[in-house]
This record gives structure tokens, C-alpha cells and sequence, in this order.
């Protein structure tokens, strides 16, 4: 396929920023033995300063006119409009979370839960908590606890537990409406949601059948669980979540209205009063904002790089190792997995490749549909298999095991990899329209 595009501006010096950042993290953590150890914005920080001190392939640009530059691709309309979706959902997750939405939902689970379907039971109630949360972390910081007390009662392995749960987080990060990994997707490809999850949900279901099918083959032995209590009342905020998005209202509105019915119920059963509402909002809000400063710098530092020629570099090596939409695919699912394998954040993969992805995309008329679920599913088992990521380290802490020990169990993560490559490979699914 013919390559149209001007690369005249490709340059391999506009890369060194990332791999300034990745050789700052990356090394910091080999030589710490932490790779939490180099915080993301720091790191991002450092490579962005560095970016700042080089220039454009045969020109010569100001030090303010870089600074501008930077402060416009931060600045951009879709990232300062994911900053407050990001900050939303950290509201709403706090607010489902000091009402009892996030206990209650999971009592129910655990309630209805057959027990000689100890594992399959975890691992669906994990994709409806996560889908409804949005977190991967989030799901894992409550259902982990749990699985380890069924783990304890039961003969089954630890490891194993934790990697269904873990599994299960995956499935809402990498679907749910509210998830940041979703949004990031969806605003860098410039998607709907519900046309994102419509695609998305196709290509991973037969994960999720094939898992399940799995963890019910397992014996374990019959455990009787304690009785929880859970309210029904207390759930309606997913509910509100789901029914709205579902209908296509806009992200924000589905949020404010999550936000609206928790905040309602809390204040009526007396998890908090007015005064305390304003800080559990601002407690959510405070979660995000981190990632909301990563958000914005990342913008900023891709922004010199595509000026600097280093995004059409790598858009010029990677388009000249493949032919047509399934070497383009391949080509998105490999650099966002590389990407969040490096970095351990699977949202900020996203976000760093999202650009580079769209280009790919429009090349080889990929629809944007499809390169969105990609960017989310290869992104999410990578983060769902890395042993240094936050949710297997979590997991693990909880658990007192070795995440190293957790990873060959990963059962879903690497079905995402293995059905997600599949999808690529037979054309799955088929699109009856290109979407803008």
C-alpha cells in the first residue's frame, strides 16, 4: 500500500523523549528492584524538560515557541475534557464507596453465588463490580479480601484466587463505560462509547465464555460461606450508571447523574451529612488527580514529539513493516502493549499511543471502532499479566504471595491477547460504516 502522507518531517531524534522516559523508569526500577519507585509524572517531567531543549529537523525554534507548543497539545480540547471526566469518576466511585454501594454489590454476588461454582461465581461477580466501578484497582482492593477468606476455606490455590479476580478487574477496565482506559480510547479515536463497547464486548466475550468454562472444570472443595448482608438500595447508583450510558447519554451526564443518585441514598441512610459529601467528593476527586496531571504532560510532551518528526518516524517504520489492516492492527496492538509493559499504566499507553494509533488508522483505513478496542483489550492484558503492575502487586500484597506466582494463572488476560489477536486475524467484527 502506498504511503501518501509528507514524511519529509519524520525524524528519529523527536523518539528520544520516550525513550528518555522509559529508560529513566524502566532503569530506576531494575535498579531499585521497585518499579514503583519512579513515580509517572516525574518521569514524564524529566522527559518532558529534555524535549524542551531539542529542536525541529532543519529549523531552529524559540525555547518560548516549544513551551507554546507544549502548553497547546496539553491544553487540547479532548484532554482537558477527559481531565474532568477522569475527575468525575473519581468522584463517583468515592461516593458509591462511602454509601455502601461498593459492599453492598458485593454481598448480593456472594449471596446468589452456588457453591460448587466457587471460581466462575468470582469471577462474574469481579466483571460486574468492575463494570460498574470502572476500576480495576478499585474491584481488586474489594473483592481480593474476599477471595483470599474463600481461598482460606477452600482447597484452592492462592495464586490462582487472585488471578480470577485480578481477571475479572481487567474485564470492567477494559469495558466499562465509566473506566479511564475506556475514555481514553474513545476521546483519542473520537468514538462513542457505546459504539467502542459494541465492538469491544464482540471480540471479548468469547474470552470470558472460555474462561469461565475453564475455572468450572477446576474441582474445589464445597465451602460454606458466611452470610452478608447487602442492600438493594444501595446498588441503584451502578444501576443509574449502566441504564444511562447504555441509552447514550453523554459521558459527563452519565456521570453526574451516578454521582446524584449516590449522593441522594447516602445522605437519606446517613453514610454522610452535607458537610461530609463535600469531602468524599473532593477524597475522589483528589484519586484523579495525578493521573490528571499525567494526562496533560503526556499531551504536551506528544505534541513536541509530532512537531520534533518523531511520531512520523515511527509512524514511517511501522507502516513499513506492514501491508493493509491486519498488519496495521498488529502494528497498534503490539505499540500500546509495549507501551503499557514499560510503563505499567495501561491508561497512559493509551494515551501515548492513541495519536500515533488514529494515523495508523486513517493509513490503512482501519475503522476507528476497531482500533479503539484494541488500543483497550491489548492494553488491559498486558496491565492484567505484568508482575510489576499495580493490580497484580495489590493483589499479591493481599494475598501474601509473589506476583511473579500470579501470572501463569492470568487465564483471561492472556485469552484477551490470544481472541484479541484472532479478531485481527479473521476480521472480526465486520463494520457495516466507517465512523468519523
Amino acid at each position: 500500500m502506498n504511503n501518501n502522507k509528507d514524511n519529509s518531517n519524520s525524524n528519529f531524534k523527536g523518539l528520544l523523549p520516550l525513550i528518555v522516559f522509559l529508560v529513566l523508569f524502566m532503569g530506576t526500577g531494575i535498579i531499585t528492584g521497585d518499579f514503583s519507585s519512579m513515580p509517572l509524572l516525574v518521569a514524564f517531567i524529566f522527559a518532558s524538560g529534555f524535549a524542551l531543549l531539542l529542536d525541529k529537523k532543519g529549523g531552529k525554534t524559540s525555547f518560548g515557541e516549544k513551551v507554546a507548543i507544549f502548553t497547546r497539545a496539553g491544553g487540547e480540547e479532548t484532554i482537558i475534557l477527559m481531565v474532568v471526566i477522569f475527575i468525575l469518576a473519581g468522584a463517583f466511585y468515592s461516593v458509591a464507596d462511602a454509601m455502601g454501594a461498593v459492599n453492598s454489590i458485593v454481598n448480593l454476588g456472594l449471596t446468589v453465588l452456588p457453591v460448587n461454582m466457587i471460581l466462575p461465581g468470582i469471577f462474574i461477580i469481579g466483571c460486574i463490580l468492575s463494570f460498574s466501578m470502572g476500576t480495576s484497582m478499585g474491584t481488586i482492593t474489594a473483592l481480593a479480601p474476599i477471595g483470599v477468606g474463600i481461598a482460606n476455606q477452600a482447597d484452592i490455590s492462592m495464586a490462582l484466587v487472585l488471578a480470577t479476580v485480578v481477571g475479572s478487574a481487567m474485564f470492567g477496565d477494559n469495558l466499562s463505560f465509566i473506566s479511564d482506559t475506556t475514555i481514553a480510547a474513545t476521546r483519542t479515536q473520537n468514538v462513542e462509547l457505546r459504539d467502542k463497547f459494541k465492538s469491544n464486548i464482540l471480540i471479548v466475550l468469547p474470552a470470558v465464555i472460555i474462561t469461565l468454562v475453564i475455572l468450572a472444570m477446576i474441582p474445589v472443595d464445597v465451602v460454606s460461606l458466611e452470610s452478608v448482608d447487602y442492600s438493594l438500595v444501595n446498588i441503584l447508583p451502578y444501576v443509574a450508571i449502566i441504564v444511562s450510558a447504555l441509552i447514550g447519554l453523554n459521558v459527563m451526564a452519565v456521570l453526574g447523574i451516578g454521582i446524584g443518585v449516590g449522593s441522594i441514598i447516602g445522605l437519606i441512610n446517613n453514610s454522610f451529612d452535607g458537610v461530609g459529601l463535600l469531602g468524599v467528593l473532593q477524597r475522589g476527586m483528589g484519586w484523579m488527580e495525578d493521573l490528571s496531571m499525567i494526562a496533560i504532560v503526556v499531551a504536551g510532551l506528544v505534541g513536541l514529539m509530532k512537531y520534533y518528526g518523531g511520531i512520523d518516524y515511527l509512524l514511517e517504520k511501522v507502516t513499513a513493516k506492514v501491508k493493509g489492516k491486519k498488519g496495521g492492527q498488529f502494528g497498534i496492538a503490539a505499540l500500546v502493549g509495549l507501551i503499557t509493559a514499560a510503563t505499567t499504566n495501561n491508561t497512559i499507553s493509551i494515551l501515548t499511543a492513541g495519536p500515533l494509533a488514529k494515523d495508523i488508522s486513517e493509513e490503512y483505513d482501519i475503522d476507528p471502532r476497531k482500533t479503539a478496542s484494541l488500543l483497550d483489550i491489548f492494553s488491559a492484558a498486558v496491565q492484567g499479566l505484568i508482575p510489576y503492575g499495580g493490580q497484580l502487586l495489590l493483589a499479591a500484597g493481599l494475598g501474601h504471595i509473589s506476583p511473579v506466582e500470579i501470572v501463569p494463572y492470568s487465564i483471561y488476560s492472556i485469552l484477551m491477547l490470544i481472541i484479541g489477536s484472532i479478531s485481527i486475524v479473521i476480521g472480526f467484527p465486520r463494520y457495516k460504516r466507517a465512523r468519523k
